[in-house]
């Protein structure tokens, strides 16, 4: 096929000359004679002394540090734990109720309520035993729950039908509050 390009173009096919041979500088590796390897005995009294080498520097890793803080944590949060419950007693609670079937509960209430407006929208429905409007023990705020007993179960049963059916509606908007109780409303009669 390149027999038919016009001359101009097989000369640009055509081949080099040869690379002109040159005898090597240095003699190959395999041709080479050489001393070979010799021991380093001659060498070991200029070895430091092993007595005297400083023990590795131990370095600790990323994950090794993690997994120590997270130990360290947990044991701190079981140390903790152990001690709250060594001081804990639960019969020498001031505010906690006498009888927990007269007592209500009452969730979601606003920060600015106090003790006496709830005492005065709950006592409608009978007399009031003790209110405890639980407050954060570090800063004093109120914590947005309180509970709520009554003299007699009865007077906490109607109340609780009255606040689940109609909260929204009689209350004031600065008491949002859902009151939830755990006896059976079959029992009222």
């Amino acid at each position: 096929m390149t027999q038919y390009l016009p001359p101009n173009l097989l000369a640009l096919f055509a081949a080099r000359e040869p690379i002109p041979y040159l005898p090597p500088v240095d003699k190959l590796p395999y041709e080479k004679r050489t001393a070979g390897y010799s021991g380093i005995a001659a060498f070991v009294n200029n070895f430091e002394d092993p007595c005297d080498t400083p023990p590795p520097v131990r370095i600790v890793t990323r994950e090794e540090r993690q997994e120590l803080r997270r130990k360290e944590k947990a044991e701190l949060v079981a140390y903790k734990l152990e001690q709250d419950i060594a001081l804990w007693n639960p019969t020498n609670n001031p505010t906690a109720t006498q009888d927990p079937y007269k007592t209500l509960f009452v969730a979601r209430i606003n920060y600015d309520t106090s003790e006496s407006k709830l005492r005065r929208e709950f006592e409608v429905y009978g007399n009031i035993r003790s209110l405890v409007l639980v407050h954060d023990q570090n800063s004093g705020k109120p914590r947005g729950y309180a509970f709520i007993e009554y003299e007699k179960e009865r007077d906490m049963h109607k109340e609780s039908c009255c606040v689940s059916c109609c909260l929204h509606f009689f209350f004031e908007p600065s008491i949002m509050a859902d009151a939830y109780y755990s006896t059976d409303l079959e029992n009222l009669s």
